[in-house]
């Protein structure tokens, strides 16, 4: 293949954020971690990937093909320095995935590290950074469905997609299998060991970033340290009654069984989180952080009471960014 044969082209995918709708964490096992259970639901706030072909580049057999990477962002706030390097997510599913395709190429084929067009990324980010809503993982699963086409584009057959959910997937983390299969979903283990679960109905809901950050090691620590001042701080693992809330599609049920075993320390790590969330018990069906935080959801009854909860956000904390989403949403989605 040599660049007079490459074509421009843009392969597009998106990929859906998350809200768990119950968390419920271990205690710290022999490994040194916690075993999950969670309920998964994906929301309509999807990350856009691209992957555009150089056209005007060599193809390469070097372990990367990506030039680079330029992430556009939907809100005025500063993107962190060190987002559109190799460590992005995005990034290190296109390696990942022509390393794998690579890889059984040589196996299957004969073939020793085929050359491969050089692509540049582009992101479109909707969802917040680090804010518990999965927003890097949609971006990996985005860019592992884009790059599968890409592979399959230039060589005529996909690079292991159906080893989305059970190989590569959670190599790049936790969440971006779910991210790929989107839905509800019962996740175990890390949160990747995925049961789809049924549903009936849409839920409405307004997520609320507080402007400011909290780290996932640090609120699993806080959790361990009130765990071991406090015998009757339990872990939670019954997804009984958010599965049951699901299946019979009613708001008012999911508010009751919302849970999450890591509020409680991201209350304590950011207290303007417990202004927020009585705020949200208030003009909401229920107030949830979401994930380790610090992204607060607040489901509501309707589309249009959602759109009422949020105009309230916007008055009462106008420091803060909201946006209005349902669920469930499709998982990873090849775009035009």
């Amino acid at each position: 293949m040599t660049s007079r044969e490459i074509e421009p082209r843009t392969f597009t995918a998106s990929a859906p954020a998350k809200v768990n709708l119950h968390l419920g964490v271990s205690n710290v096992i022999d490994s040194g971690y916690h075993e999950l259970i969670t309920v998964f639901q994906a929301i309509d706030r999807r990350e856009v990937v691209r992957l555009v072909v150089e056209p005007d580049e060599e193809p390469t057999r070097a372990e990367s093909v990506v030039t680079g990477i330029t992430t556009r962002w939907l809100y005025d706030d500063d993107l962190p320095e060190d987002i559109d390097t190799p460590d992005n997510l995005a990034w290190r599913a296109v390696d990942l995935a022509v390393n794998s395709f690579r890889n059984g190429c040589n196996h299957t084929a004969g073939v020793t590290h085929p050359a491969l067009p050089k692509v540049r990324i582009e992101v479109d980010k909707s969802v917040f950074v680090a804010g518990g809503m999965a927003g890097g993982s949609a971006d990996a699963a985005a860019a592992l469905l884009a790059a599968n086409h890409y592979i399959e584009h230039y060589f005529g057959e996909p690079y292991a997609p159906d080893h989305f959910t059970s190989s590569s997937a959670p190599v790049l983390g936790a969440d971006v299998p779910f991210a790929v299969l989107g839905g509800n979903a019962v996740g175990k283990g890390r949160g990747d060991s995925l049961r789809p679960l049924p549903g009936g109905g849409t839920f409405w809901w307004v997520f609320v970033n507080p402007a400011t950050t909290i780290s996932t090691k640090l609120a699993f620590a806080k959790l361990d340290q009130l765990r071991a001042n406090d015998p009757d701080l339990t872990p939670n693992m019954d997804v009984g009654p958010v599965s049951d809330a699901l299946i019979l599609g009613d708001p008012h049920a999911l508010a009751k069984a919302l849970h999450n075993d890591l509020e409680l320390p991201a209350r304590l790590m950011r207290p303007q989180l417990g202004e927020l969330l009585e705020f949200g018990n208030a003009e909401a069906l229920r107030a949830i952080v979401s994930g380790s935080g610090p992204t607060v959801a607040l489901l509501c009854e309707s589309g249009e009471h959602a759109r009422k909860v949020r105009a309230r956000v916007s008055e009462v904390f106008p420091r803060y960014t909201s946006f209005a989403a349902s669920g469930p949403a499709h998982g990873t989605q090849m775009l035009p």
